[in-house]
């Protein structure tokens, strides 16, 4: 067997080892407890339930503001379970706790703890407390801004263990005073009416404190426990814990992934027919991409939700939008004569620097969502770069190794990698003031729209439960009802009284006949109704069914953070393009792209009355991924022509050259994830359909605009510029 043969059989084997290994794997997992498979994956509160926790405080009638905060410090401690739990207030002085895809709810109270009062106190405030008299604390758990244990190899064994204490401003100044006045003396750690800790002051501190000599790491994990949770403001008591199901249902976790599966395949047969044995290499590479991602999004326990499957739908756009770039790249060498082999290698080099530059613009939006975000946000942060990451490697790596594989093995017949040749040149900077004035159009319409429902009362809006907040309602049914007969019977009766249009999330309590019902706001001839029809149509009586007002999930800050990273993604997109194209008309030209396919989609929220939630951050940034990626494609062929432009280069045939010699790939690109959502949408449930709609929307309009607006809007620019150019000169 010669070099080159033994050099196919070895990649054969490597490229049908990965294949089936890593599909295998997806399947299976890594070890025997399923580790990397897709059944192993985390899934959040909306496909797969959870632990419910109810907490009453302490104090009957406690501020505004002390909820607020002790709202937002849960948040915070349970984010470490996951990033998708949620923390919200339930009537007066309730918060519940949502942590997902958790079956013990004993467990979690026990790590999570009660959160109870914390104090330091000094030797005379400490006999007071013994003594049950009045005193005054040296510092609170308001002071506390963290607290974690450490293990330090280096130290004695007697101080191995202990625990970092952060204040905030005010409790760095306290502590400060209060070591100074207690040298030598004991500091009492009280939680919850107990000392915890009671460590002896060796030295002035003035900044982070350490409580050394702990006896294991344990002991020391539970001490910064006491301390976080002590922190929050309101003393709480635990008054319920249940473990509670999915959000959307079987039904919509069933259709969905259905749909999913049939997108896949049509998208399959679309690359097969297009681009024929590139095509068939792009279905291998995503059927190695898919297996990937769900090993990595199982092996790093990222909480899958409908806005991380937002952030895999796009990065599975990403992966076919890398491999269209390439053999519409190889299918254009094919049609100016070159020859297969000598069209692969110039397809692949051609497409680089655009997949290079789609891809990191994405993973840059992605990590400052990452960092800045909170919640879904995160998740769809993580797992929108995970997809990047991969399919970077299987669109230039796998992707070029198997087709040169094919190649190498005989199948070299032009016909079955096909041709493009361009015998039209499209017009678009011709109507490049029509297509942003139809946008233009459409979002002040929009605007309008929702300054109409705001005087009519209606909410510029339909904002969901997630942003707004609703009533929960409590049924204990008869009998132990199924998932199919509360999707059939119960939810449809609810719906009758609140409204077809407005969605219900329901959880059933696991080993219970209750179920939880979350809809809208209902006044009290709206909760009435509603006891009159559940009794009438499940003879439930009213002593069953208990209901009470909850806040939004997603509290001020977690949309005050979503916007941020948004605002500072964009400007560090605009940014790198600058640095890569050496022109701020191309990055200008981009985010006021960007700013346009964003208002458009907030203006179809509005005329649709679409609900606004959760998958509303994760659909506006999964839009904002998809456009920039199709505009950096458009400017790279245009960076790409200029290079060999001279001085009698027309500027509008070079624009209209690129954008027309790039308009298979916007369109195949777009048309490919458009495939997948409109299953989606058509198969789904109302849930599902919430969240397609605004994606198939924002595709479509992504499209036009990276086609329609960018190019035009350099172009003016860059005109703009040589007149303002040639003015000067002149003088």
């Amino acid at each position: 067997m010669n070099y080159k043969l033994k050099k196919k059989v070895i990649y054969s084997i490597i490229i049908l080892a990965m294949l089936f290994g890593f599909s295998f794997i997806a399947y299976k997992g890594i070890d025997e407890g399923g580790s990397g498979s897709a059944s192993d994956i985390k899934l959040g509160l909306d496909l797969a339930g959870g632990v419910s926790i109810t907490y009453e405080t302490v104090d009957p009638n406690p501020s505004a503001q002390n909820l607020t905060d002790t709202i937002y410090k849960l948040q915070q401690r349970v984010g470490t379970y996951s990033n998708e739990s949620e923390v919200y207030k339930e009537g007066g002085n309730r918060i519940a706790v949502e942590i997902p895809d958790v079956t013990d709810a004993n467990a979690i109270l026990e790590e999570l703890g009660t959160p109870g009062s914390l104090e330091f106190l000094d030797e005379a405030g400490y006999k007071a407390f013994v003594a049950k008299t009045e005193y005054t604390p040296l510092l609170t758990g308001s002071d506390i801004k963290s607290a974690s244990a450490y293990t330090d190899s280096a130290a004695a064994a007697d101080s191995k263990y202990g625990v970092t204490l952060e204040f905030n401003e005010d409790g760095q100044a306290k502590f400060k005073s209060a070591t100074a006045a207690n040298i030598g003396k004991i500091i009492y750690i009280v939680y919850d009416g107990a000392v915890v800790s009671n460590p002896t002051v060796e030295t002035i501190i003035d900044g982070s404190a350490v409580i050394n000599k702990m006896e294991s790491f344990e002991t020391a994990d539970k001490l910064a426990s006491y301390i976080r949770i002590g922190s929050i403001p309101c003393e709480l008591k635990e008054i319920s814990s249940n473990v509670v199901g999915a959000k959307l249902g079987a039904d919509a976790i069933r259709t969905s992934v259905m749909a999913t599966i049939i997108g896949l395949l049509i998208l399959f047969a679309f690359m097969i027919v297009v681009y024929r044995v590139p095509g068939i290499v792009a279905c291998i590479s995503l059927i190695i991409y898919t297996s990937m991602v769900i090993i990595l999004v199982s092996v790093y326990e990222i909480t899958l939700t409908l806005p991380g499957i937002a952030g895999i739908i796009l990065s599975i756009g990403m992966a076919v939008d890398a491999n269209i770039i390439i053999y519409s790249r190889i299918k254009e060498e094919i049609g100016d004569g070159k020859t297969i082999e000598k069209a692969i290698h110039l397809g692949f080099h051609k497409a680089l620097t655009a997949i290079i530059d789609g891809n990191i613009t994405t993973l840059i939006a992605a990590a400052v969502l990452a960092v800045k975000g909170s919640g879904s946000v995160k998740g769809f942060a993580q797992t929108l770069a995970i997809g990047v990451i991969v399919s970077m490697f299987t669109s230039i790596f796998l992707s070029r190794t198997i087709i040169k594989l094919l190649y190498s093995l005989g199948i070299k017949n032009p016909k079955l990698y096909g041709a493009t040749q361009f015998k039209t040149i499209y017009d678009f900077i011709k109507r490049r003031y029509l297509y942003l004035a139809i946008s233009i159009v459409i979002i002040i319409s929009g605007f309008g729209y929702m300054v109409f429902n705001s005087v009519t009362g209606n909410g510029a809006f339909n904002y969901s439960l997630e942003f707004v907040g609703g009533t929960v309602t409590t049924v204990e049914f008869n009998d132990n009802m199924t998932q199919a007969e509360i999707e059939d019977n119960v939810i449809p009766v609810i719906q009758g009284v609140i409204g077809a249009n407005n969605s219900v999330q329901q959880q059933r309590v696991t080993d219970t006949n209750q179920v939880i019902f979350k809809t809208i706001t209902l006044d009290l001839a709206q909760r009435e109704a509603l006891d009159a029809a559940l009794e009438t149509n499940f003879n439930v009586p009213q002593t069953a069914i208990t209901a009470e007002t909850i806040s939004a999930t997603v509290s001020e800050g977690m949309k005050n953070d979503a916007i941020i990273a948004v605002v500072v993604s964009i400007l560090l997109m605009l940014l790198y393009i600058w640095f890569r194209f050496k022109d701020i008309k191309f990055a200008a030209s981009a985010v006021i792209a960007l700013a346009i396919d964003l208002l458009v989609l907030i203006a179809f929220y509005s005329f649709s009355r679409t609900a606004v939630g959760n998958t509303f951050i994760a659909c506006m940034l999964t839009i904002l991924g998809y456009s920039i990626n199709a505009t950096i494609i458009i400017f790279d062929r245009i960076r790409e022509n200029l290079k060999t432009a001279n001085s009698k280069t027309d500027l509008k045939v070079l624009v209209n050259t690129s954008v027309t010699h790039t308009l298979s790939r916007s369109i195949n690109t777009n048309l490919t994830v458009f495939i997948v959502l409109l299953v989606l949408y058509i198969c789904g449930v109302s849930s599902i359909k919430e969240f397609a709609l605004p994606l198939l929307v924002g595709v479509a309009f992504g499209t036009y605009s990276s086609v329609c607006i960018t190019a035009g809007l350099w172009y003016t620019f860059k005109m703009f510029s040589e007149k303002k150019k040639n003015k000067i000169e002149a003088k």
